[in-house]
């Protein structure tokens, strides 16, 4: 049987797509974003909120997810050809062709909008707003240096609508909690982006690296994270949360103080090091405490 004709069965489509599928939307990134969403959903319920506004809320971001970061893909599918870091990805080799990815966005909106009418009103009412942000901000690049942080705010979106998801309004925690998320993602972005600037220079791209140097992106990212950490910490006194938040708080700000020490502006080899491919692992730390702070 030819390659061609082993994906037009039932077998051969889960064995060839449905990895590729996983794969371009990079769904183990989702362990990023799941703990500060789940956060936000222990934080407002006080504790754990019932099996069905956890299941759906999971749903809910797993949809937005693949909207957002297949967006991500198809609207930069014919630069990221040109670029080093993202030559191999799954469409610029053609191992997935613009329909498909096409079809991802379209599933991921009616996953989402289900969910989100599953959980309660407002939730169903700013769905289409976080939908048109997590594809818009993909845009950005092309207008601004400040790109970085329209990315931060993408993420930041989770724990916000998880606490909307509980309590069917938005308070101010919720807020701190998402700006806490913005501040972190959004200066890895910058992080990042010094990786590309190379690339940028040369076709055009925005970007803080690109438009202040690696130097001043470095120290502004060591800003973001002391505003992150410092606003992370005063949330814990806010919620007047037990000592177990605050020990998940010294060991995710010790890793964090430890990656952004890792990269000099001259020397940016670290940048790949295990250690910065695993962001996860900090934010799965706070989530930790975090249940143990509102549940012990």
């Amino acid at each position: 049987m030819s390659a061609a004709s082993a994906i037009t069965t039932p077998a051969g489509f889960v064995a060839t797509r449905i990895p590729r599928y996983l794969s371009t939307i990079r769904v183990w990134e989702s362990l990023y974003a799941l703990p500060f969403c789940f956060m936000g959903m222990f934080l407002a319920a006080d504790g754990w909120p019932g099996w069905s506004v956890f299941i759906w809320i999971t749903v809910a971001l797993t949809g937005v997810r693949t909207l957002g970061m297949a967006a991500n893909r198809f609207l930069h599918r014919k630069e990221d050809v040109h670029n080093p870091r993202t030559a191999n990805r799954h469409l610029p080799t053609g191992k997935l062709k613009p329909f498909e990815v096409v079809g991802l966005m379209l599933v991921g909106t009616g996953v989402f909008f289900y969910a989100a009418a599953q959980l309660n009103g407002l939730a169903l009412a700013l769905a289409p707003v976080a939908a048109a942000y997590v594809v818009v901000y993909s845009f950005a690049k092309y207008y601004t240096w400040a790109c970085h942080f329209f990315l931060g705010w993408a993420l930041a979106i989770s724990p916000s609508a998880a606490w909307i998801a509980v309590t069917g309004r938005l308070d101010p925690e919720a807020v701190l909690l998402s700006v806490v998320v913005a501040l972190w993602a959004g200066g890895f972005d910058i992080i990042y982006g010094c990786a590309d600037i190379d690339f940028d220079r040369k076709y055009g791209v925005n970007s803080f690296p690109k438009r202040f140097g690696i130097a001043a992106a470095l120290r502004t990212t060591k800003v973001m994270h002391a505003a992150s950490a410092t606003a992370l910490l005063a949330l814990g006194f806010w919620l007047d949360l037990s000592f177990f938040y605050f020990i998940g708080w010294a060991i995710a700000v010790s890793l964090l103080a430890l990656e952004n020490s890792l990269l000099k502006a001259d020397d940016l080899s670290k940048l790949r090091s295990p250690l910065f491919q695993y962001n996860s692992v900090i934010s799965m730390v706070l989530l930790l405490f975090t249940i143990l702070a509102v549940e012990l």
